[in-house]
């Protein structure tokens, strides 16, 4: 149960980050703008729980590179919190700025990467 809330957390932190070139596909429709819409209020929750799950998975070992992949895209949700968490706050919003370059990146790769894993295509091992 809680893989696929980590899926669906996923899946909508991908379209939160990748929205720009995910615009571009669906054309005059504006399928993706109007998902977006109704996540935006809810970015701090999917941050963090694709940020804590991600290092939960993280540390049983199992598919590596997309939970690094939804912790980098959890720091980046979470941009506007991480200043202040106490002892590593400033480490975080540091990570959280050298990844923002990569934004559009990341959210394409994991909402890609989370639809295979839906279909349980695992690419990456």
């Amino acid at each position: 149960m809680i893989e696929i809330i980590f899926k669906i957390a996923c899946l909508a932190a991908g379209i939160l980050l990748g929205l720009t070139a995910l615009d571009k596909l669906d054309g005059e429709s504006d399928f993706f703008n109007n998902i977006a819409k109704k996540l935006m209020p809810f970015t701090t929750i999917i941050g963090g729980g694709i940020l804590g799950l991600g290092i939960y998975y993280l540390l049983h070992f199992d598919h590596l590179i997309f939970n690094i992949l939804a912790m980098a895209a959890g720091v980046l949700l979470l941009t506007h919190v991480l200043s202040q968490i106490p002892k590593i706050g400033d480490t975080l919003v540091k990570i959280s700025k050298t990844l923002m370059p990569f934004k559009v990146i990341v959210g394409i790769a994991l909402f890609v990467l989370t639809i295979l894993r839906f279909l349980s295509i695992h690419p990456l091992g």
